[in-house]
């Protein structure tokens, strides 16, 4: 059973080692929770907000006063607690991610192709950046609008002019065209869609979580650190996976299922984002200055 003095915000793991945030953010990116009904995450929630008040259920264990803390942190912003829209939940990233990236895979050779996909990209990117925007640094309208169609603009033209510049390359490099164009539009979307932090910066805290002030230079490190994160989160299934594509369409059988090659990358690239999401998370240190699944020293 759980004592009333159970602190249900205390980091279950050592949140100063790789380790202890890469078990920290496998528990909160689990895709599995993206399936649970929202009556289920408000239950949840109800759990944690009367644990923090100290009036625990009878009866109830500290691994449920857990599992409800980890559907609170996959579902509810941590900032204003309220339900984050599905899709830009970091615990959507493997399956929304899977599937955009493994048909971007695929449908690389074509002009038409390439700007589809890439705009789905970057409208999944920008949804997902503005879900988790840090709440104390409010953003209008027309500043989405700008970040979204700068970063969409950047991916387009880098792809598109990647594309037609590999015509004559290996057909390897044509494949990596799609991660080239990820990776720049991940250093124009991120800052953008949070660029109110980089101008008045964002609050820093004392080791009691005491508001201190605000801090400009914070921001551009934690802000630098997410799109670090982000480009890591994409890069091995986005580079590996077309080394192992190359190889494979070279038997006969792969050749004979030219059909499921779309699918088989989709499926291929989920596996790589089962781990690397939670990892690219970990990267960094989570103290001092807060930010959503960010926080810097």
């Amino acid at each position: 059973m759980a004592s009333r003095s159970f602190d249900i915000d205390a980091p279950r793991w050592d949140q100063s080692t790789f380790m202890g945030r890469l078990n920290h953010f496998f528990n909160v990116t689990d895709w599995r929770t993206v399936v649970l009904p929202d009556s289920r995450l408000d239950e949840a929630k109800a759990l944690v907000a009367q644990c923090r008040a100290g009036s625990v259920p009878p009866g109830t264990t500290e691994e449920q006063l857990h599992y409800a803390k980890k559907l609170y942190d996959s579902a509810f912003h941590p900032d204003t607690g309220d339900r984050m829209n599905l899709i830009g939940r970091m615990s959507f990233q493997v399956p929304g991610g899977m599937a955009i990236t493994g048909f971007m895979l695929q449908f690389y050779r074509t002009v038409p192709a390439v700007v589809f996909w890439q705009w789905v990209n970057q409208s999944f990117n920008a949804l997902v950046n503005y879900t988790n925007r840090n709440a104390a640094s409010p953003i209008t309208p027309k500043q989405i609008g700008v970040a979204y169609v700068t970063a969409t603009s950047t991916a387009l033209a880098t792809a598109v002019g990647l594309n037609l510049y590999t015509k004559k390359a290996p057909p390897l490099v044509a494949r990596w065209v799609p991660f080239a164009a990820v990776a720049s539009a991940n250093c124009v979307n991120v800052p953008m869609m949070r660029q109110q932090e980089i101008l008045n910066g964002i609050a820093v805290t004392d080791e009691n979580g005491n508001k201190l002030g605000h801090s400009t230079k914070a921001a551009v490190k934690g802000i630098t650190q997410v799109v670090v994160s982000r480009i890591t989160m994409a890069a091995p299934g986005m580079i590996i996976l077309p080394i192992i594509m190359q190889r494979m369409e070279k038997y006969k059988f792969m050749q004979r299922i030219t059909f499921l090659h779309g699918p088989i990358q989709v499926m291929l690239v989920g596996g790589f984002l089962v781990f690397m999401v939670p990892a690219a998370c970990s990267l960094f240190p989570q103290r001092w200055y807060q930010t959503p699944f960010y926080t810097f020293t």
